[in-house]
């Protein structure tokens, strides 16, 4: 029987294949703390980028609105018929562009134009249109503009939050359906690990993608990356993680051979002779 050795070392930290690998043997705790920390990064960066990237803009543009308007039955009342940009910078722009004749163009990474009917996200593949609410809604600077400047902070500490939750839930799903994959992993490199065991090594193995695309968030933001390469990141953070989870185990010890009984005798394990004994004595 073969006994797996004990891993050296202590999970701290989730950078290195060996370093995940330690997270496999560690108690739950250890992981939740590494991953809240992770969890928590991320957030930061999400929550700095709205506040540096999209929340001046539509202040701006909040300011922008003329003084009566309303959206009604689905319906956008009130505003002239001109199109004109209300605020941009180079990620975030909002028009108004009743008829969305197209005559603004996009300078933008993601443009939101309002039109009579509905508004547009549009960006670099195209545009999708969303039809307005048939309730009754403002739409007019001298009442959003208070009621911005109430819900921003909370805003805020909701996109925080809803980072933080979303992805403590996306990793545990997806640790449950790495599962399998690192069990037939283990089997192919000889190496054993419980099921619990396993899931905690998929869990961790998500870490350093997660933290890959949160340094890519904070290079956008600063405009060292733009669109295009943000996107590569973000499919490039999910094979980051795949690659963790092949090289991981590794890391992880193979099983250690049994050692035979000292207080045995050679030969059979009750005692007779064994094969070498039972030889002829050459001539």
């Amino acid at each position: 029987m073969q006994r797996a050795a004990e891993p050296r070392g202590t999970a701290w930290e989730p950078l290195t294949p060996h370093g995940v690998a330690m997270f496999a043997r560690a108690s739950p705790g250890r992981l939740l703390l590494a991953q809240l920390v992770v969890a928590v990064l991320a957030a930061v960066a999400i929550m700095w980028f709205l506040r540096e990237a999209w929340f001046p803009v539509i202040r701006a543009a909040l300011r922008s609105l003329p003084s009566e308007g309303v959206l009604q039955a689905g319906r956008l009342e009130g505003p002239e018929d001109l199109p004109r940009q209300l605020a941009a910078n180079r990620f975030l722009g909002l028009a108004l562009d009743m008829n969305h004749s197209g005559s603004l163009g996009q300078g933008a990474h993601l443009q939101v134009e309002f039109g009579r009917q509905d508004f547009r996200l549009i960006a670099l593949l195209g545009y999708v249109p969303v039809e307005y609410p048939l309730g009754r809604m403002p739409f007019n600077r001298t009442e959003l503009v208070p009621r911005w400047g109430a819900w921003e902070p909370m805003l805020m500490v909701i996109a925080g939050v809803g980072t933080v939750l979303s992805l403590l839930v996306t990793w545990s799903v997806l640790a449950t359906l790495y599962t399998i994959p690192v069990k037939l992993i283990l089997w192919l490199q000889r190496r054993e690990l419980g099921w619990r065991q396993s899931w905690r090594l998929g869990a961790a193995a998500l870490l350093p993608g997660a933290l890959f695309l949160t340094v890519g968030i904070f290079a956008y933001t600063l405009g060292l990356l733009d669109l295009i390469r943000l996107a590569g990141m973000v499919v490039l953070h999910f094979v980051v993680g795949w690659g963790y989870l092949v090289l991981s185990p590794l890391f992880l010890p193979r099983p250690a051979p049994a050692r035979s009984n000292p207080f045995q005798p050679d030969g059979g394990p009750d005692g007779s002779p064994g094969p070498d004994e039972m030889r002829p004595p050459s001539a």
